[in-house]
C-alpha cells in the first residue's frame, strides 16, 4: 500500500521563497549508490506517514534524515527508521525539508527550520486522525538532521516565527552535528550557513549546545566514539547543556560505529544495543518520567 505523502505548505503558500524560483530548471532528485539513497534539491516539502502497527501506543516521531544539509539519506536514516517505530506502535512521519539553496530560496538558513517547524504543526493539528496523543510527539534527526532536530528543539521559540505548536515533547539525535563552533562539521556549518559561515553570531546561533534552556525537551543521544565525521563532542556537549539547565537527558557512547550507521550495525558492536536503549527511554518517556 502507498504511504501518504502530506504537502507541508499549501499551493503558493510556501514561505521563504525566490520570485525567480519558479523560473529555474531545478528539479528534484534521487539517486542510489553504495547501498544509500540520496534526494537533493527538494522543491516540495512533504511528510510521508507510517502509521502505527499492532497496538499503537499513541505516540508519533518526526524523523529528520541526515546528509550534511547537502543531500537527504532518505531510506536509513528515513524510511527504515519509520518502519521501526511503526513496529512498536508508534507512529512516524519521515520529513522531506527543504535544503539550503540561495538559487530558491531568500534565506536559505531558514529554510530546514521552517519546514521543520511547520511539520510538526501539522502533526500536532492532525493528531486526532492519526490516534495520537499532542503531547507525545518527538523528533529524531540522523547527523545533520539531528542539528535540524536540535535547532528544533532550542529555536522553537525563538525570532517572528516562535510558535509552541512547533515544540517537540522530546528528541532524538543520533550521531547530531550540534555545534557550529569548535568540533563542527565543517560541511554541514557551510552548507547551512553560506556566506554567513564566518560571522560569529550565527555560528552562536546554531550552535545548540549553546542554546539549550530549561525549556528543551527531554532528550536522547547516541553516538560513537571513533566517529571521524562528526566528533563524540557534540552530543556530550549537548547532553552537560541539558544537564546545567535540568534537562532530562540520557546518552549513549559506544567505542565503535563510525558515522552514519542508523539501524546498520555491524554484528558484535555494542553499538548495534542502542535500538534497545531507545525503546526502553521511549517508555519512560511515555510515563512522563
Amino acid at each position: 500500500m502507498a504511504q501518504e505523502v502530506i504537502p507541508l505548505w499549501p499551493a503558493n503558500g510556501m514561505p521563504n521563497v525566490l520570485s525567480t524560483a519558479q523560473s529555474t530548471t531545478i528539479t528534484e532528485k534521487s539517486t542510489t549508490s553504495g547501498g544509500i539513497l540520496r534526494i537533493s534539491d527538494v522543491i516540495t516539502p512533504t511528510l510521508t506517514v507510517y502509521p502505527a502497527k499492532g497496538q499503537a501506543v499513541g505516540s508519533a516521531v518526526m524523523i529528520c534524515p541526515g546528509g550534511g544539509y547537502s543531500i537527504l539519506a532518505a531510506e536509513h536514516e528515513g524510511s527504515d527508521i519509520a518502519n521501526w517505530l511503526a513496529d512498536r506502535g508508534i507512529t512516524a512521519f519521515v520529513l522531506k525539508y527543504r535544503l539550503p539553496d540561495a538559487r530558491l530560496q531568500k534565506t536559505p538558513h531558514e529554510a530546514p527550520l521552517s519546514d521543520a517547524m511547520q511539520g510538526m504543526r501539522l502533526i500536532r493539528q492532525q493528531a486526532a486522525k492519526y490516534k495520537i496523543d499532542p503531547n507525545q510527539i518527538g523528533v529524531m534527526g540522523f547527523s545533520a538532521g539531528g542539528h535540524l532536530a536540535a535547532t528544533l528543539s532550542t529555536h522553537y521559540d525563538k525570532g517572528p516565527q516562535a510558535d509552541q505548536l512547533a515544540k517537540p515533547n522530546f528528541s532524538i539525535l543520533m550521531y547530531p552535528v550540534i555545534t557550529f563552533g569548535d568540533k563542527a562539521h565543517a560541511g554541514s556549518r557551510t552548507k547551512l550557513l553560506g556566506t554567513l559561515a564566518t560571522d560569529p553570531t550565527w555560528i552562536d546561533y546554531y550552535s545548540n549546545e549553546k542554546q539549550v534552556s530549561a525549556t528543551t525537551p527531554p532528550t536522547f543521544l547516541v553516538h560513537s566514539m571513533n566517529d571521524k565525521t562528526v566528533p563524540v563532542e557534540n552530543s556530550i556537549n549537548y547532553y552537560l547543556a541539558c544537564l546545567k539547565q535540568g534537562v532530562i537527558a540520557e546518552m549513549h557512547l559506544y567505542p565503535t560505529g563510525g558515522h552514519g550507521f542508523a539501524l546498520r550495525t555491524k554484528a558484535g558492536e555494542s553499538v548495534s544495543n542502542w535500538p534497545a536503549a531507545l525503546e526502553g527511554w521511549l517508555k519512560q518517556v511515555r510515563m512522563g518520567n
